[in-house]
């Protein structure tokens, strides 16, 4: 028998599934007490995919609400759209704005990889649709166990071919990311993807169902059984010791017709036909109405038989959770339907009406022509629980931190700093990702400018002015262990860093916050701490957080991952032709280390490849450093005088010597002042290393002082070796076999 809304009202002692959908005892309490009855079978699905951690961040948002306090201007201007919205904008100039967001899709990722990486794509680009913009490049910060482990040979196989896969097929260039291996990633991978898209200031839409009468019009891809409670419930449990066990959650992606929905879309808002826009992403049909309902004028009515199905034995409830991919909603004045419509056919997409905005300031869906829900929406999209979670620094912190990095065995002499030096380039975490990356197209559409293995992605937005836009994704998971405060300060100055080496100004962060159970105070300490971190930090650098993603639950039983603040930084360039290359390109040219360099070995590469060892302090942060770092990057790339720049993060100098020499195959010979270990494999902050010509050395010198930036002459490029006087020389060949064989040795040709 059909659960109806008046079925619900006479009969309140029906038992309900709650527990199993997700929903805690006094979630369901709170349920019945704002509807001033039991939910209907729809009802009850539509909140518990709602009120899910990943839809509602009910763990998380008493911590997300400190970044409304960063202002909200950029070094360029205001924000045009910021958090609560499906993706920030930022105002670039010259008429232009972009958006950016990143998001993960992790569960699904490990349940399915293929499907579940292809579909994380496909979602955060129609987040950047959405806003009214034209997805133009696309970054994929990934995360697995460790390269050797039989779940990493199972995972990252299809996770990459599924990024690459679907973002290929949308023709998207991918321009960067990252892939990290460790061992707190077994059995829980990291996907997360960001999506870059540009638009003028006059195409920004919102999600919003304003004026009574307008039709809502559902269009792509038809409703079917897969990803039926999908990320919204995968994102808030943790898997268990056994492994995967849920396959008809992940959802299953078309980019072709994803494709055909982005030009259609695009189309439609030329065509000043669209009022409001929603994509259809997590808890599917239940965000998008209660969503687009919430921010407008209140009320909505939709007739559920109307939607197209693939699955035409699908009930109302499955109808309302499934998160089928490339769908979109849109509301639209009556007057318009009818071109709406013509559109959505020139492109082959589907497009039915299936309801209207009212002025009852409620949501009403029917099914066989009864009422099956009738909720205020603003509960079931805003309203939703907010846990103030324990959270206390662990006892075993101290432990930990006293457990220094600068205290373990180093090596002594010149055969065995360059040993370690080939060592950890051939680590997994430092070797060439080519094996990833050569899977995805990076140069489609043409205007590519940057991407892998630059420090930054970077695209060219306008093809007359050369205006463009840089992102650099980062962090640390090692750091953010031992300082969790520090740690996401950290891994934000270096994505700040990362953008200022190719010469682009930073403007504006969005963040993928993924951490354990947030059951667990310490992981809630952890959480708390990494939000304290970005906020202070995004504060004194003067930059916003337009918006990002929270993944909680990220462990296997009781084992949490390393807490992982992925830090998207993005920054405008006023003339891509005057961008700064990452590695060494010329012969003769003069070497310069800029920043300070301290004794900073803990959480690095080295204790972790070397030692296997976590433990101690990470290294300094000094935001007024990094600013100053990434004005000097910036103003001398401007002014042409940096022929490559390079930051120094991960391995530390040695890393960025070797890998600036691999670029373009051109030698270096330095000379380094004090103890060369700590010279070459320190991994302090606020620091790059630049080449520059003979004739420009004392300009940079002379700017690097004005702005308080110590600048320290160590070498020249040239030749087919990197030797560092006294210590070591290593050929470039060397070099090169050392840094290209792991991955394809390990994962096959």
């Amino acid at each position: 028998m059909l659960d109806t809304v008046s079925h619900a009202a006479q009969d309140a002692d029906h038992e309900q599934p709650w527990a199993e959908l997700g929903l805690k005892s006094d979630e369901y309490a709170r349920i019945r007490e704002i509807l001033g009855r039991r939910p209907t079978s729809s009802e009850l699905a539509m909140y518990s995919v709602m009120w899910s951690e990943h839809c509602s961040y009910k763990s998380s948002k008493v911590h997300l609400k400190q970044f409304g306090e960063i202002p909200q201007e950029t070094p360029v201007g205001k924000m045009l759209a910021g958090i609560g919205e499906n993706a920030g904008v930022i105002d670039i100039g010259q008429g232009y704005a972009v958006t950016f967001k990143i998001e993960s899709h992790n569960h699904p990722s490990y349940v399915e990889p293929y499907q579940g990486a292809a579909t994380g794509v496909g979602g955060i680009v129609r987040d950047i649709l959405a806003m009214g913009a034209r997805p133009v490049a696309v970054m994929d910060p990934l995360r697995f166990g460790p390269l050797d482990a039989d779940d990493t040979h199972r995972v990252l196989p299809g996770i990459v071919a599924g990024v690459g896969g679907y973002g290929n097929c949308l023709g998207l260039p991918n321009i960067g990311g990252e892939a990290v291996f460790d061992e707190s990633y077994v059995g829980n991978p990291l996907v997360n993807a960001l999506c870059v898209g540009v638009l003028r200031h006059e195409d920004l839409h919102l999600a919003k169902a304003a004026g009574t009468g307008n039709r809502v019009i559902l269009y792509g891809a038809r409703t079917g059984g897969d990803g039926i409670g999908g990320v919204s419930v995968l994102a808030s449990e943790t898997f268990d010791e056994g492994g995967p066990a849920k396959r008809p959650s992940v959802q299953v992606g078309d980019p072709f017709m994803e494709k055909l929905l982005i030009e259609c879309t695009l189309e439609l808002f030329a065509a000043g036909v669209v009022t409001g826009i929603q994509d259809l992403g997590g808890a599917g049909l239940s965000c998008a109405t209660s969503e687009l309902a919430s921010a407008g004028d209140g009320g909505m009515h939709v007739d559920l038989d109307l939607v197209p199905l693939r699955d035409s034995t699908l009930a109302p409830e499955e109808i309302l959770m499934s998160e089928s991919q490339e769908r979109m909603m849109a509301v639209v004045e009556p007057a318009d339907v009818a071109r709406f419509l013509e559109i959505c056919a020139k492109w082959d997409v589907e497009a039915t009406d299936i309801g209207e905005v009212t002025d009852t300031g409620r949501l009403q869906i029917d099914w066989h022509g009864e009422q099956v829900v009738d909720v205020p929406p603003r509960s079931v999209a805003h309203d939703g629980p907010t846990y103030h979670r324990p959270f206390e620094r662990p006892e075993s912190q101290d432990a930990l931190q006293a457990d220094r990095a600068e205290d373990l065995p180093r090596p002594s002499g010149g055969d065995e700093l360059r040993a370690t030096l080939l060592r950890l380039l051939a680590s997994p975490n430092l070797c060439d990702k080519s094996w990833i990356t050569d899977q995805y197209d990076r140069y489609v559409r043409g205007n590519t400018v940057l991407a892998q293995p630059s420090d930054s992605g970077m695209v060219r937005v306008d093809e007359e002015t050369n205006l463009g836009v840089a992102v650099a994704t980062d962090c640390n998971g090692r750091f953010a262990r031992l300082d969790p405060y520090a740690g996401a300060q950290l891994a934000l100055v270096e994505s700040y860093r990362n953008v200022a080496t190719g010469g682009a100004r930073p403007l504006a962060v969005s963040d993928c916050l993924n951490f354990g159970s947030p059951e667990d105070p310490a992981v809630m300490w952890q959480f708390a701490e990494a939000c304290r971190g970005l906020k202070d930090a995004c504060v004194e650098l003067g930059i916003p957080v337009t918006g990002g993603n929270v993944s909680l639950y990220n462990q296997t039983g009781t084992t949490a991952i390393l807490p992982t603040p992925v830090v998207a930084v993005l920054g405008v360039i006023e003339d891509v032709t005057r961008r700064t290359p990452t590695g060494f390109r010329e012969a003769g040219h003069e070497i310069v280390l800029l920043g300070e360099t301290r004794a900073e070995l803990s959480g690095s590469e080295w204790a972790h490849v070397v030692h296997g060892h976590l433990g101690g302090l990470p290294p300094q942060v000094d935001l007024r450093a990094e600013k100053v770092l990434a004005t000097l990057l910036t103003d001398a790339g401007r002014a042409g005088q940096l022929s490559s720049a390079h930051d120094l993060s991960d391995g530390g100098l040695a890393q960025a010597l070797a890998e600036s020499v691999l670029q373009a195959g051109i030698g270096a010979h330095v000379e380094l002042e004090g103890d060369a270990f700590v010279a070459l494999f320190s991994e302090s902050a606020a620091r790059a290393v630049v080449t520059v010509a003979p004739d420009a050395l004392q300009q940079l010198l002379t700017m690097a002082e004005a702005l308080g930036v110590p600048a320290t002459r160590i070498g020249t490029t040239g030749g087919d070796a990197l030797v560092v006087e006294g210590q070591l020389g290593i050929t470039v060949e060397e070099l090169r076999d050392a840094w290209t064989a792991t991955l394809p040795e390990a994962l096959g040709h």
